[in-house]
Order: structure tokens, then C-alpha cells, then sequence
């Protein structure tokens, strides 16, 4: 078996609407919204970097079936640049994008290969100057909802081939996701394959090691539940098939959940302080990305009543983000969350002819 080093990517979700975000500066929704185009950018140059044989997406181009014109012109793009420097690409069709999506007619580079719906492909990957490195296996969703086992119908070929396999499932039902030609470990486990592509769910999952069985996670992350970073991953195959896995970050904008205790803070102008050091703490994190954050608020002060009269709260959201609006690098505020009480007052308890 020969050695070699290919990308593994999934869960795209180009030209993403980011629902939930409608209400944003004009400044801020256009960077938000070219985040999923500069992840695939930087996709591609990582590629190039790395000097990989050839990249893997399992699945999600784009976010809809009914995908826009645009979207498919940006990856169509990205694969001539990856062609370009004779890097292939494979790729299989998942629950967003399925084959019978509406698909603008574009002409794609040869080293592109869609995998087809009705069966299992296999693809012999050779090098002119090493011969045959790999056989590729993949099959595409036909429709959005394919309540099939596809992992059963996987085998292995060439014994000195590393065998890779291509699919869009959830694996041991996921409950965060939808139940999509679903399968177990096991199943994937017994099919002979020395690497399992997998795409659907967005949390990056090592299922596996040897052989290898992993989620590589959706390269941007597109709302609150996907916080921390997003990429790729970059797999060196030994000769002996083992994979060795390393995290490349590509996401553009870096969601945040935070907590915030309230505890001694007395005044609106200390609340402001430590929002507004969370701030820059998201912003250190971010890496140089633009950022988005939930506070989350708790704990018992003074400040607690303060946040349940008028409008505070909502005013101090609106003057932090006009601040970020203009900034070279923003750290949206998403939301604050109010899970703050009052302080206890133990005298007082201890003087009532009540319960407690």
C-alpha cells in the first residue's frame, strides 16, 4: 500500500441564509453571508498547501436543493483552481443537495467526479509516478430523505489499495440530527474500508481510529449550536493504512456561547465592563475572524432587578453592536440572555413567618 495525503471536508452549506440573522447591518450580513464562500476559499488553498493527492467532500455542497446560481459558480471555481494544480476532487450529494436537486448546467473540471445515486461507485485513484494509491468509494443521495442503509452495500477492492469510502449518513442515530441512511459503527466497521468519509453531522467526531471513521464537521459554522472552530481535516494514510488526522480551521466567522456571572456587580457601568470584556475575550479567540457571541448571564447581584426594568438590557445590546458595526474585526452580540436573581437577603428570610 502506498502512502498519500488527501483532504477530508463535508457539510459546506454554500451561500447559507443564516436564518435567525436577517436584522444586521448591511456591513455585517454581507460578511456573514460570504463566510461559507471564504471558508471554501481558504479550503482550496490549504489544499495547495498541503500538497494533497486529492480532496474528499461527503456531502452539502450547498444548502438548499434548490440551489442558487451563485453558489454553484463559486465551487465551480474552487474545483478549476484545484484542477489547476492537478488536485481531484470526489464528492458525493447529501440531504441538502441531492442529485435531484435543481442544478444549474455547468461544465466541471475533469479531475471532478460527482458519485452517482443508484449504487456504489468505485474510483481507482492513480499517480503517474507511484501508481495506483487508492480506490474511492461513494454514492449520493437520489432525494433529501433516504431512510436507507447505504453503508451495507460497501466492499472492498484492490488488497493494496487504501480503501476509502465516501458517505452521507448518521451513524448510531444522532438525536441532533436527522436519522439519514442510517447505519451503525459496526456496519462500517465490518465493509473492509480503511478510511470513512463521513458527512451529515456538523460536531467534528472521530468515531474511530483504526479504521478510521470520522466526521469532519461543516467547514463554517452557521449558528449558535455550532460554536468553536470549523474546518477540514488533512489525512496522512502510512502504508499500512493507518490514518493520521490533523484539524485545519477554515471558518471565517466563529461562534461563541459564553457565560457571565453577575456576582458583586452593582451599577450599569460595571455590567457594561465585564459584557465588554467577554467581548474581547471572543475576539482574542476568534483568531483574527470576524465573531459572533451569546451571553448568557447568571448568578444573584443588585443588577438582577435592574435587567427586569424597561428596556435596559435591549439598550445596552444595541449601543455594544453599534460599536462592533464599523469594526475591522466585529464580535456581534447574538443575543444576552437574562438568567440573573435578585440577592438573597438572609436577615430578612430569617425574620418571616414563612417556609423558608
Amino acid at each position: 500500500m502506498k502512502r498519500l495525503r488527501f483532504m477530508h471536508a463535508a457539510d459546506l452549506h454554500l451561500d447559507s441564509p443564516f436564518k435567525g440573522m436577517s436584522a444586521l447591518p448591511e456591513r455585517v450580513r454581507e460578511r456573514m453571508r460570504e463566510s461559507t464562500f471564504g471558508a471554501l476559499k481558504e479550503l482550496v488553498a490549504a489544499a495547495v498547501q498541503e500538497q494533497v493527492d486529492f480532496v474528499l467532500i461527503s456531502g452539502d455542497v450547498y444548502d438548499l436543493s434548490d440551489r442558487s446560481l451563485r453558489a454553484q459558480i463559486r465551487f465551480q471555481k474552487a474545483l478549476e483552481q484545484l484542477a489547476a494544480q492537478g488536485i481531484p476532487t470526489y464528492i458525493i450529494h447529501g440531504n441538502h443537495d441531492p442529485e435531484d436537486g435543481r442544478a444549474a448546467k455547468l461544465v466541471w473540471p475533469a479531475d471532478v467526479h460527482f458519485f452517482a445515486c443508484d449504487q456504489v461507485e468505485t474510483l481507482t485513484v492513480t499517480k503517474p509516478d507511484r501508481g495506483v494509491i487508492a480506490q474511492i468509494h461513494g454514492i449520493s443521495y437520489r432525494s433529501a430523505a433516504v431512510m436507507e442503509n447505504l453503508a451495507l452495500q460497501f466492499k472492498p477492492g484492490l488488497e493494496d489499495a487504501a480503501q476509502i469510502a465516501l458517505l452521507h449518513t448518521n451513524v448510531d442515530g444522532d438525536p441532533a440530527h436527522d436519522n439519514y441512511a442510517p447505519c451503525s459503527k459496526q456496519d462500517l466497521l465490518k465493509a473492509g474500508m480503511h478510511y470513512w468519509a463521513l458527512g451529515h453531522v456538523h460536531t467534528r467526531n472521530v468515531l474511530h481510529e483504526q479504521p478510521a471513521i470520522v466526521y469532519p464537521g461543516n467547514l463554517q459554522g452557521r449558528n449558535i449550536r455550532e460554536t468553536g472552530p470549523r474546518g477540514c481535516y488533512i489525512v496522512d494514510m502510512s502504508d499500512n493504512g493507518r490514518a493520521d488526522l490533523s484539524f485545519r480551521a477554515l471558518d471565517q466567522v466563529r461562534w461563541f456561547q459564553m457565560r457571565l456571572s453577575v456576582a458583586g456587580v452593582q451599577t450599569e457601568q460595571e455590567l457594561k465592563d465585564k459584557i465588554g470584556d467577554q467581548l474581547e475575550r471572543a475576539r482574542f479567540e476568534a483568531d483574527g475572524r470576524d465573531a459572533v457571541v451569546r451571553i448568557v448571564l447568571e448568578g444573584r447581584s443588585a443588577v438582577s432587578s435592574m435587567l427586569r426594568k424597561g428596556r435596559m438590557l435591549q439598550e445596552l445590546i444595541a449601543e455594544l453592536r453599534s460599536d462592533e458595526a464599523e469594526r475591522s474585526r466585529f464580535v456581534w452580540i447574538e443575543s444576552i440572555e437574562d438568567r440573573t436573581a435578585s440577592r438573597l437577603d438572609l436577615e430578612a428570610l430569617q425574620q418571616e413567618k414563612s417556609f423558608l
